[in-house]
Protein backbone atom coordinates (compact mmCIF):
# COMPACT_ATOMS: atom_id res chain seq x y z
CA UNK A 1 0.00 0.00 0.00
CA UNK A 2 1.38 3.37 -1.01
CA UNK A 3 1.99 5.72 1.92
CA UNK A 4 0.25 9.09 1.77
CA UNK A 5 2.75 11.92 1.89
CA UNK A 6 2.38 14.23 4.89
CA UNK A 7 2.26 17.87 3.80
CA UNK A 8 2.70 21.22 5.45
CA UNK A 9 -1.08 21.67 5.68
CA UNK A 10 -1.29 18.52 7.82
CA UNK A 11 1.28 19.97 10.20
CA UNK A 12 -0.60 23.29 10.33
CA UNK A 13 -3.86 21.51 11.16
CA UNK A 14 -2.22 19.35 13.85
CA UNK A 15 -0.53 22.37 15.47
CA UNK A 16 -3.58 24.63 15.15
CA UNK A 17 -1.75 27.34 13.23
CA UNK A 18 -1.58 28.69 9.69
CA UNK A 19 0.54 27.20 6.91
CA UNK A 20 2.59 30.41 6.89
CA UNK A 21 3.35 30.03 10.58
CA UNK A 22 4.47 26.44 10.04
CA UNK A 23 6.78 27.54 7.22
CA UNK A 24 8.33 30.30 9.31
CA UNK A 25 8.73 28.06 12.37
CA UNK A 26 10.30 25.12 10.51
CA UNK A 27 12.66 27.41 8.60
CA UNK A 28 13.75 28.99 11.90
CA UNK A 29 13.17 32.52 10.64
CA UNK A 30 14.17 34.49 13.71
CA UNK A 31 12.94 37.76 12.25
CA UNK A 32 9.34 36.47 12.21
CA UNK A 33 7.43 37.09 15.43
CA UNK A 34 6.50 33.59 16.50
CA UNK A 35 6.40 32.67 20.17
CA UNK A 36 8.67 29.98 21.51
CA UNK A 37 5.59 27.98 22.54
CA UNK A 38 4.21 28.07 18.99
CA UNK A 39 7.56 27.07 17.47
CA UNK A 40 7.76 24.12 19.85
CA UNK A 41 4.20 23.07 19.04
CA UNK A 42 4.91 23.19 15.30
CA UNK A 43 8.13 21.20 15.58
CA UNK A 44 6.46 18.59 17.79
CA UNK A 45 3.56 18.24 15.33
CA UNK A 46 5.97 17.87 12.40
CA UNK A 47 7.97 15.22 14.24
CA UNK A 48 4.85 13.33 15.35
CA UNK A 49 3.48 13.22 11.80
CA UNK A 50 6.84 12.40 10.23
CA UNK A 51 6.78 15.51 8.07
CA UNK A 52 9.85 15.96 5.87
CA UNK A 53 10.04 19.35 4.12
CA UNK A 54 10.74 19.39 0.41
CA UNK A 55 14.21 20.97 0.41
CA UNK A 56 14.25 21.40 -3.37
CA UNK A 57 11.01 23.36 -3.35
CA UNK A 58 12.11 25.40 -0.36
CA UNK A 59 15.40 26.17 -2.08
CA UNK A 60 13.61 27.49 -5.14
CA UNK A 61 11.61 29.86 -2.92
CA UNK A 62 14.45 31.01 -0.65
CA UNK A 63 17.40 30.69 -3.05
CA UNK A 64 19.04 28.48 -0.42
CA UNK A 65 19.98 24.82 -0.42
CA UNK A 66 19.69 24.30 3.34
CA UNK A 67 23.20 22.79 3.28
CA UNK A 68 26.34 23.97 5.06
CA UNK A 69 29.78 22.77 3.98
CA UNK A 70 32.63 21.97 6.34
CA UNK A 71 36.14 21.70 4.90
CA UNK A 72 38.78 20.27 7.23
CA UNK A 73 42.36 19.13 6.92
CA UNK A 74 42.24 16.01 9.12
CA UNK A 75 39.42 16.52 11.61
CA UNK A 76 37.03 13.97 10.09
CA UNK A 77 39.67 11.23 10.19
CA UNK A 78 40.87 11.61 13.78
CA UNK A 79 39.09 11.20 17.13
CA UNK A 80 41.15 14.08 18.54
CA UNK A 81 39.04 16.90 17.10
CA UNK A 82 35.88 15.06 16.08
CA UNK A 83 33.78 17.04 18.55
CA UNK A 84 34.22 20.04 16.25
CA UNK A 85 32.06 18.25 13.68
CA UNK A 86 29.56 17.15 16.33
CA UNK A 87 29.11 20.69 17.65
CA UNK A 88 28.79 22.17 14.16
CA UNK A 89 26.38 19.45 13.04
CA UNK A 90 24.06 19.88 16.00
CA UNK A 91 24.02 23.66 15.56
CA UNK A 92 23.33 23.36 11.82
CA UNK A 93 20.47 20.93 12.49
CA UNK A 94 19.03 23.38 15.01
CA UNK A 95 18.95 25.97 12.21
CA UNK A 96 17.12 23.48 9.98
CA UNK A 97 20.09 22.64 7.77
CA UNK A 98 22.37 19.73 6.92
CA UNK A 99 26.15 19.55 7.22
CA UNK A 100 28.31 18.25 4.36
CA UNK A 101 31.86 17.36 5.51
CA UNK A 102 34.90 17.28 3.22
CA UNK A 103 38.25 16.10 4.66
CA UNK A 104 41.29 16.96 2.54
CA UNK A 105 44.10 15.36 4.53
CA UNK A 106 45.87 18.72 4.42
CA UNK A 107 46.52 18.58 0.66
CA UNK A 108 46.09 22.05 -0.96
CA UNK A 109 44.98 20.58 -4.30
CA UNK A 110 42.26 18.54 -2.61
CA UNK A 111 41.28 21.59 -0.58
CA UNK A 112 40.60 23.69 -3.68
CA UNK A 113 38.74 20.77 -5.26
CA UNK A 114 36.60 20.32 -2.14
CA UNK A 115 35.75 24.05 -2.15
CA UNK A 116 34.64 23.91 -5.79
CA UNK A 117 32.59 20.77 -5.15
CA UNK A 118 30.74 22.39 -2.26
CA UNK A 119 29.99 25.42 -4.39
CA UNK A 120 28.58 23.16 -7.12
CA UNK A 121 26.24 21.77 -4.46
CA UNK A 122 25.20 25.39 -3.78
CA UNK A 123 25.93 25.31 -0.07
CA UNK A 124 24.65 28.33 1.83
CA UNK A 125 27.96 28.83 3.62
CA UNK A 126 31.19 27.12 4.61
CA UNK A 127 32.95 26.29 7.88
CA UNK A 128 36.69 26.09 7.30
CA UNK A 129 38.24 24.00 10.08
CA UNK A 130 41.80 23.12 11.07
CA UNK A 131 42.87 20.16 13.18
CA UNK A 132 45.00 22.42 15.37
CA UNK A 133 45.04 26.15 16.05
CA UNK A 134 46.97 27.79 13.22
CA UNK A 135 46.99 30.59 10.69
CA UNK A 136 45.55 29.48 7.35
CA UNK A 137 45.08 30.56 3.75
CA UNK A 138 41.45 30.49 2.69
CA UNK A 139 41.03 28.83 -0.74
CA UNK A 140 40.42 31.43 -3.45
CA UNK A 141 37.26 29.59 -4.51
CA UNK A 142 35.64 30.50 -1.18
CA UNK A 143 36.15 34.24 -1.48
CA UNK A 144 32.76 35.95 -1.38
CA UNK A 145 31.05 32.91 0.18
CA UNK A 146 29.64 33.20 3.74
CA UNK A 147 32.50 31.72 5.76
CA UNK A 148 33.65 31.20 9.36
CA UNK A 149 37.03 29.77 10.35
CA UNK A 150 37.08 27.05 13.00
CA UNK A 151 40.17 26.46 15.17
CA UNK A 152 42.03 28.73 12.75
CA UNK A 153 42.56 32.39 11.93
CA UNK A 154 43.72 34.29 8.87
CA UNK A 155 45.01 37.70 7.83
CA UNK A 156 41.72 38.74 6.20
CA UNK A 157 39.99 41.14 8.65
CA UNK A 158 36.62 40.45 7.01
CA UNK A 159 36.57 36.79 8.10
CA UNK A 160 35.11 35.59 11.40
CA UNK A 161 37.01 32.96 13.38
CA UNK A 162 37.05 31.06 16.67
CA UNK A 163 40.14 29.56 18.34
CA UNK A 164 41.05 28.15 21.77
CA UNK A 165 42.28 30.55 24.43
CA UNK A 166 45.83 29.25 24.63
CA UNK A 167 46.97 31.81 27.19
CA UNK A 168 44.13 30.92 29.57
CA UNK A 169 44.98 27.23 29.12
CA UNK A 170 48.61 27.83 30.01
CA UNK A 171 47.56 29.82 33.05
CA UNK A 172 45.14 27.12 34.22
CA UNK A 173 47.67 24.30 33.84
CA UNK A 174 50.36 26.24 35.72
CA UNK A 175 47.86 27.38 38.33
CA UNK A 176 46.89 23.78 39.09
CA UNK A 177 50.49 22.95 39.95
CA UNK A 178 50.93 26.15 41.95
CA UNK A 179 47.74 25.47 43.91
CA UNK A 180 49.13 22.08 44.94
CA UNK A 181 52.19 23.83 46.37
CA UNK A 182 54.75 23.37 43.59
CA UNK A 183 57.38 26.07 43.09
CA UNK A 184 59.87 24.24 40.88
CA UNK A 185 57.86 23.76 37.70
CA UNK A 186 59.16 22.94 34.23
CA UNK A 187 57.35 23.40 30.91
CA UNK A 188 58.03 21.06 27.99
CA UNK A 189 56.76 23.15 25.07
CA UNK A 190 56.27 22.60 21.33
CA UNK A 191 59.15 23.63 19.07
CA UNK A 192 56.83 24.50 16.16
CA UNK A 193 56.10 28.17 15.49
CA UNK A 194 52.34 27.98 16.06
CA UNK A 195 49.94 30.07 18.17
CA UNK A 196 49.54 27.35 20.81
CA UNK A 197 53.28 27.32 21.55
CA UNK A 198 53.40 31.07 22.16
CA UNK A 199 50.07 31.37 23.96
CA UNK A 200 50.63 28.50 26.40
CA UNK A 201 54.14 29.79 27.18
CA UNK A 202 52.75 33.26 27.85
CA UNK A 203 50.14 31.81 30.22
CA UNK A 204 52.85 29.79 32.01
CA UNK A 205 55.11 32.81 32.51
CA UNK A 206 52.27 35.15 33.47
CA UNK A 207 51.02 32.77 36.15
CA UNK A 208 54.52 32.25 37.58
CA UNK A 209 54.97 36.01 37.76
CA UNK A 210 51.71 36.44 39.63
CA UNK A 211 52.88 33.85 42.15
CA UNK A 212 56.16 35.73 42.65
CA UNK A 213 58.28 32.97 41.14
CA UNK A 214 61.30 33.87 39.00
CA UNK A 215 60.92 32.45 35.52
CA UNK A 216 64.64 31.60 35.51
CA UNK A 217 64.00 28.98 38.21
CA UNK A 218 61.42 27.19 36.03
CA UNK A 219 63.04 25.69 32.91
CA UNK A 220 61.32 25.72 29.53
CA UNK A 221 62.42 23.26 26.86
CA UNK A 222 61.11 22.94 23.30
CA UNK A 223 60.63 19.63 21.48
CA UNK A 224 58.76 18.19 18.53
CA UNK A 225 55.60 17.09 20.41
CA UNK A 226 55.57 13.32 20.88
CA UNK A 227 55.93 10.73 23.63
CA UNK A 228 59.58 9.86 22.77
CA UNK A 229 60.70 13.50 22.74
CA UNK A 230 58.75 14.15 25.93
CA UNK A 231 60.54 11.23 27.57
CA UNK A 232 63.97 12.51 26.53
CA UNK A 233 63.22 16.05 27.71
CA UNK A 234 61.84 14.82 31.02
CA UNK A 235 64.87 12.58 31.65
CA UNK A 236 67.16 15.59 31.23
CA UNK A 237 65.01 17.74 33.53
CA UNK A 238 64.65 15.11 36.25
CA UNK A 239 68.30 14.01 36.47
CA UNK A 240 69.51 17.27 38.01
CA UNK A 241 69.85 17.77 41.77
CA UNK A 242 67.19 20.47 42.09
CA UNK A 243 64.79 18.70 39.80
CA UNK A 244 61.29 20.10 39.16
CA UNK A 245 58.51 18.68 41.28
CA UNK A 246 55.89 19.51 38.67
CA UNK A 247 55.91 19.41 34.86
CA UNK A 248 53.46 21.12 32.51
CA UNK A 249 53.46 19.33 29.14
CA UNK A 250 52.42 21.09 25.93
CA UNK A 251 50.16 18.16 25.04
CA UNK A 252 49.12 14.76 26.36
CA UNK A 253 51.57 12.91 24.09
CA UNK A 254 54.49 14.73 25.72
CA UNK A 255 52.92 14.03 29.12
CA UNK A 256 52.96 10.31 28.27
CA UNK A 257 56.69 10.62 27.69
CA UNK A 258 57.05 12.31 31.08
CA UNK A 259 55.30 9.31 32.68
CA UNK A 260 57.77 6.99 30.92
CA UNK A 261 60.76 9.01 32.14
CA UNK A 262 59.45 9.04 35.71
CA UNK A 263 59.02 5.26 35.68
CA UNK A 264 62.54 4.84 34.30
CA UNK A 265 63.96 6.95 37.14
CA UNK A 266 61.88 5.28 39.84
CA UNK A 267 59.71 8.35 40.47
CA UNK A 268 56.07 7.92 41.38
CA UNK A 269 53.30 10.09 39.93
CA UNK A 270 51.99 12.09 41.73
CA UNK A 271 53.86 11.33 44.98
CA UNK A 272 57.27 12.33 43.58
CA UNK A 273 56.29 14.24 40.44
CA UNK A 274 53.09 15.99 39.37
CA UNK A 275 52.17 16.27 35.69
CA UNK A 276 49.61 18.37 33.79
CA UNK A 277 48.96 17.84 30.09
CA UNK A 278 46.96 19.64 27.43
CA UNK A 279 44.27 18.56 24.89
CA UNK A 280 42.48 15.85 26.92
CA UNK A 281 43.13 13.25 24.24
CA UNK A 282 41.26 10.58 26.16
CA UNK A 283 43.11 7.62 24.64
CA UNK A 284 46.08 8.99 26.60
CA UNK A 285 44.65 11.02 29.47
CA UNK A 286 42.31 8.27 30.66
CA UNK A 287 44.61 5.43 29.62
CA UNK A 288 47.58 6.52 31.71
CA UNK A 289 47.87 5.36 35.31
CA UNK A 290 47.26 7.42 37.30
CA UNK A 291 44.87 9.35 35.09
CA UNK A 292 46.31 12.55 33.63
CA UNK A 293 45.10 15.98 34.73
CA UNK A 294 44.89 18.05 31.55
CA UNK A 295 43.31 21.03 29.83
CA UNK A 296 40.55 20.05 27.39
CA UNK A 297 40.25 21.89 24.10
CA UNK A 298 36.79 23.43 23.54
CA UNK A 299 36.21 21.57 20.26
CA UNK A 300 32.46 21.08 20.65
CA UNK A 301 31.88 24.66 21.78
CA UNK A 302 33.94 26.02 18.87
CA UNK A 303 31.86 23.98 16.42
CA UNK A 304 28.60 25.36 17.83
CA UNK A 305 29.86 28.95 17.93
CA UNK A 306 31.18 28.85 14.38
CA UNK A 307 27.97 27.40 12.94
CA UNK A 308 25.80 29.96 14.74
CA UNK A 309 27.98 32.81 13.51
CA UNK A 310 27.87 31.42 9.98
CA UNK A 311 24.08 31.62 10.03
CA UNK A 312 24.39 35.21 11.24
CA UNK A 313 26.35 35.94 8.07
CA UNK A 314 24.01 33.94 5.84
CA UNK A 315 20.96 35.75 7.22
CA UNK A 316 22.45 39.23 6.81
CA UNK A 317 20.12 41.20 4.49
CA UNK A 318 21.43 41.98 1.01
CA UNK A 319 23.31 45.27 0.87
CA UNK A 320 24.30 45.05 4.53
CA UNK A 321 27.82 44.33 5.73
CA UNK A 322 27.93 40.88 7.36
CA UNK A 323 28.98 40.83 11.02
CA UNK A 324 32.63 39.95 11.66
CA UNK A 325 33.40 38.34 15.01
CA UNK A 326 36.58 36.94 16.52
CA UNK A 327 36.38 34.72 19.59
CA UNK A 328 38.72 32.79 21.86
CA UNK A 329 37.12 30.05 23.95
CA UNK A 330 38.64 28.71 27.15
CA UNK A 331 38.83 24.95 27.63
CA UNK A 332 38.12 23.40 31.03
CA UNK A 333 40.65 21.89 33.39
CA UNK A 334 39.98 18.13 33.68
CA UNK A 335 41.25 16.91 37.04
CA UNK A 336 42.29 13.31 37.39
CA UNK A 337 45.04 11.91 39.63
CA UNK A 338 48.40 13.20 38.37
CA UNK A 339 48.74 16.22 40.69
CA UNK A 340 49.51 16.21 44.39
CA UNK A 341 51.56 18.36 46.80
CA UNK A 342 55.33 18.18 46.21
CA UNK A 343 57.35 15.67 48.23
CA UNK A 344 58.79 16.92 51.49
CA UNK A 345 62.54 17.73 51.43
Amino acid sequence: MRRTRIGIRDVAEAAGVSVTTVSHALNNLAEKRISAETRTRVHEAAQRLGYAPNRLARGLRTQRSGTIGLISDQIATTPHAGKIILGAQEAVERHGGMLMVMDTGGAPALEDRAARLLLRHQVDGVLYAAMYHRRVRVPAALHGVPLVLLDALCDDPEQSWVVPDEVAGGRAATGELLAAGHRRIAFINDSDDIPARHGRLQGFLDRLGEAGIEASSCPVVHVVPSAPTGREAALALLRVRERPTGIFAFNDAIAMGVYQAAAELGLRIPADLSVVGFDDLQLISEGLHPGLTTIALPHYEMGVWAADRLYDRINTPAGTEPPVQHRTLEGPLVRRSSVAPPPRP
